[in-house]
């Protein structure tokens, strides 16, 4: 079957796009859809692990968002200018798209926290984007963490209060522009109640760019152009990834970002090694999964290349009657929102 565009949109009331993270983490709701036989059960997350069995694998992803959205002004004039940092080039080398453009010409500097970071444009890209060396008095990322601002979605319209709560309590790698929002949810108590049950974790970093917000905007979905991201699979995951399926266990992935990055790295039978790498992969119904047994997710926008990557996972139908079914029972919807357990 040829899939379009169009045949994934829902209509989403906009009350149900979360604008708030819910307190605490582990108390978003969960729907839980068994792959096998479709059955859909509500739940609350905070009861994974009585779905989950002793020798199961859960794969994380460990990066960490930057406060990556930086507000500041042009050296000569004073005028305002917006920065948000997409990938690190070299040292204090980045990647960057700015507004207003027509500002940042080559060449051109600017001021951030009264002076605590400057920036001259070193190249202006094809697509728009610059190239710019950063300067400052101490630790560069001390700098950032002190006068830069999460790069929150554009459907999040509310100041998040606490820059934690968009990070995962397991986030160690710096290098996102957007959590890896699955793995939001897990409260370090709830860990730890895991590994005493025997369910293993594991982790891959994958670092999450703007581009996973890209519209799809071809009508045939095959004509999308993914956005490459950095990623890195350490030996050690791979080792208990290789384990776990020996063993009979599951691997579930937490989130379509590590699910992206297994499926990039996995043979076609399914074994792992140590990799890393940048991996545009898009996953679309009539994909065939080589690691992963399960998905934590939550509930992606319509069109999107998320929602096309669960429906490869899960079947077309039963992904759109889920997520008809989401509306219908008010869950919350996207990075803040609730999530789908599909096992």
């Amino acid at each position: 079957m040829e899939f379009k565009k169009s045949d994934f949109f829902y209509e989403l009331p906009e009350e149900l796009i979360a604008q708030t993270p819910i307190e605490p983490r582990d108390a978003s709701r969960m729907m839980c859809i068994d792959r096998s036989t479709g059955k859909v059960l509500h739940d609350r997350f905070y009861n994974l692990c009585g779905y989950l069995r002793k020798g199961d694998l859960l794969v994380m992803n460990d990066s960490r968002v930057i406060p990556a959205r930086l507000y500041g002004e042009k050296y000569e004039t004073g005028s305002f200018i917006e920065f948000l940092l997409l990938e690190q080039k070299g040292d204090k080398l980045w990647e960057i798209i700015c507004r207003p453009g027509k500002k940042a010409k080559e060449g051109a500097e600017f001021s951030f926290g009264g002076g605590r970071l400057k920036a001259r444009v070193v190249e202006v890209k094809e697509d728009g984007n610059r190239i710019v060396r950063f300067e400052c008095d101490g630790n560069f990322y001390t700098a950032l963490e002190d006068i830069g601002q999460m790069p929150l979605p554009p459907y999040i319209t509310q100041e998040l209060k606490d820059k934690e709560r968009y990070q995962t309590v397991y986030s160690r790698e710096l290098g996102s522009a957007a959590a890896p929002t699955a793995g939001l949810h897990f409260t370090p108590r709830m860990l730890d109640e895991l590994r005493s049950q025997g369910i293993n974790t594991a982790f891959v970093t994958l670092h999450v760019g703007l581009g996973t917000f890209r519209p799809v905007k071809e009508e045939n979905i095959l004509d999308h152009k993914m956005h490459s991201e950095h990623y890195y699979l350490p030996q050690e995951t791979a080792d208990l990834i290789n384990e776990t399926k020996k063993n009979g266990g599951r691997v579930i992935s937490v989130g379509t970002t590590t699910c992206r990055t297994l499926e990039s790295v996995a043979s076609a039978g399914g074994e792992l090694t140590e990799s890393e790498g940048y991996t545009d992969i898009f996953i679309y119904p009539s994909y065939r999964f080589k690691c992963i047994d399960g998905l934590i997710t939550n509930f992606h926008l319509p069109e999107s290349t998320l929602i096309m990557l669960v429906s490869a996972f899960l079947g077309y139908e039963r992904t759109m009657n889920a997520y008809h079914l989401a509306v219908e029972e008010r869950y919350r919807f996207f990075s803040f929102g609730d999530c789908m357990f599909i096992h």
